[in-house]
């Protein structure tokens, strides 16, 4: 039995604890034990006319049982929902505490993280919670409160059909437990995940997915039927029995019964006197009713996925480029919908649990709050070659931004982890690799003098002394030794050119700036040195 203080729920009402105790629609026995009809059995135009109109006056439940029988007789239909449904069920999902959090609600979101690991098949829950994306609302029922491991936790989370509900129109819409009373009897806090979802603005009974699905899903039953019609006539001859003149109703019927008999096992007697003649059947093409329920299941692909290229609906017109586009589409609908998904657990699930177990002293504008996963992972390549160089240029990057960025989780400070390898001993020896190296080392000395204060030259030199001095040694070694070599200047300044051939006038110039660089800033130096001591 529940027990605790006072408790506020998260629009601010006092909660009765004593009601968490079971489940309300126990109270409500007769939903129990209602069968479900089946309003899809003989479905014309005026019947379905009459199902939405009684929704939108107040009587739900023939709209919601013809949704749940598409989704039972149309495979289409079923199979676009489940990739809608799943692409939000499937994202790995958090408990993250409030902006700018102190040390006690980041404990918080951890310790509401482990007792939501703890509840009964909790991703089955989530996958239960996605009906709404195509019905407009979901209700699902908490079967009383357990502790465990001295925590307050719901011992089930048990979906409840629309039809046990009805909508009451106050200042807000409002769902209800459909009861023995006129307005229905409303839920009860802390018992319930009640999640609505907006497919479009407007009344839940008519704003949702399965209200546009309906007359596709109509029209394409009158397609198949009359296209089961269609091949039942067409596919067989036409067969003509003739009887003499003066045959009673025994040689009628011995007749007719051969007629059948010869239709459905190519064989048959009939007395003599009597003719079967067999005609061809008029010409007719199934083409008509092919293209009827194309577009049906393309229009049903649009409205759910928002497309027709990530489905089989669309034949004849898939492309890649036009197959990318429509997967971003996609995307666009799995973010929206598990944003809104994410803000009904919050509410009906994580603060709950939290207030229940004291881990939301401040209310539920402080509660750490539920979160799916709906980033992308970067190209950890690309990362990989442009934080270095950003990092040298001064930016300064957060390490929990990367981490999350590339979807690599932060180690603990326990866990083993990859250390980086040691670079080479040998600098590199590759003319165009040296130039390159030490323009950039170039480059970021200079953006460091630009803004520095004065006494900045007397720093920067030592340092580029360091940055470049593998490479310049390489260099100066292979210049000394030409120099012993050679008997003339002459012969110098020709073998200099041959030194490095493949290094190109651009390359030469770059390096030469670099070097007259180093030399003002090692007079400014000096300078600086030798005016220090005059004084």
């Amino acid at each position: 039995m529940v027990t605790t203080s006072r408790i506020l729920g998260a629009n601010g009402e006092p909660i009765q604890l004593d009601s968490l105790n079971e489940p309300q629609t126990s109270k409500v026995m007769h939903l129990q034990h209602e069968w479900q009809g089946h309003p899809a059995r003989g479905l014309t135009p005026s019947k379905l006319t009459s199902i939405l109109l009684a929704a939108e006056q107040g009587d739900l439940i023939a709209q919601y049982e013809l949704f749940e029988d598409m989704e039972e007789r149309d495979g289409h239909i079923l199979s676009e929902m489940g990739k809608r449904r799943r692409a939000v069920s499937g994202l790995d999902w958090d408990v993250v505490p409030p902006p700018n959090p102190t040390p006690e609600e980041e404990k918080a979101a951890d310790t509401l993280k482990a007792i939501l690991l703890n509840i009964e098949d909790i991703e089955g829950a989530l996958f239960d919670t996605t009906d709404a994306i195509g019905k407009g609302f979901v209700c699902q029922e908490f079967d009383g409160w357990d502790r465990v491991d001295g925590y307050w936790m719901p011992k089930a989370i048990v979906h409840r059909p629309q039809s046990w509900f009805r909508l009451y129109r106050g200042f807000q819409q409002e769902v209800r437990l459909r009861d023995n009373t006129v307005d229905g009897a409303p839920l009860q806090p802390f018992g319930w995940i009640t999640h609505t979802h907006k497919a479009r603005s407007g009344y839940l009974e008519r704003a949702n997915i399965f209200r546009a699905l309906v007359w596709p899903y109509l029209f394409k039953n009158y397609s198949v039927a009359d296209l089961a019609e269609f091949l039942e006539i067409y596919g067989i001859p036409l067969r003509i029995g003739k009887y003499p003149p003066g045959a009673g109703e025994k040689e009628k019927m011995t007749l007719l019964r051969a007629l059948v008999q010869v239709g459905h096992n190519a064989a048959g007697i009939i007395p003599d006197g009597m003719s079967l003649d067999f005609h061809d059947t008029a010409d007719g093409d199934a083409a008509a009713f092919q293209l009827m329920m194309d577009w049906c299941e393309r229009t049903v692909s649009k409205v759910i996925l928002g497309a027709t290229l990530t489905s089989q609906a669309d034949r004849g017109s898939n492309t890649n480029a036009l197959g990318n586009v429509h997967n971003e589409v996609r995307k666009e609908l799995r973010d929206s919908d598990a944003k809104q998904i994410a803000a009904s657990w919050s509410r009906d699930l994580v603060y709950p649990i939290a207030a229940l177990n004291g881990l939301a002293p401040n209310g539920y504008r402080r509660c750490p709050r539920l979160r799916l996963d709906i980033a992308e992972r970067a190209d950890i390549k690309a990362y990989a070659d442009a934080l270095p160089n950003l990092v040298d240029a001064g930016l300064k990057i957060s390490r929990k931004w990367v981490h999350e960025e590339l979807g690599i989780p932060e180690a603990e400070d326990d866990d083993d982890t990859l250390v980086r390898s040691q670079p080479a001993a040998n600098p590199p020896t590759d003319p165009a690799a040296v130039a390159a190296a030490t323009a950039q080392r170039g480059r970021v000395a200079a953006l460091a003098a630009a803004g520095a204060e004065k006494d900045a030259p007397a720093r920067m030199v030592p340092q580029m002394e360091r940055d470049a001095a593998p490479s310049v040694e390489a260099w100066v070694g292979k210049i000394r030794q030409l120099v012993e070599e050679v008997g003339s200047l002459e012969e110098l300044r020709d073998r200099l050119l041959d030194l490095y051939p493949d290094m190109t006038l651009d390359q030469y110039a770059e390096a030469m700036a670099i070097g007259l660089g180093a030399a003002r800033l090692a007079g400014r130096v000096g300078a600086q040195e030798q005016a220090g001591g005059n004084g």
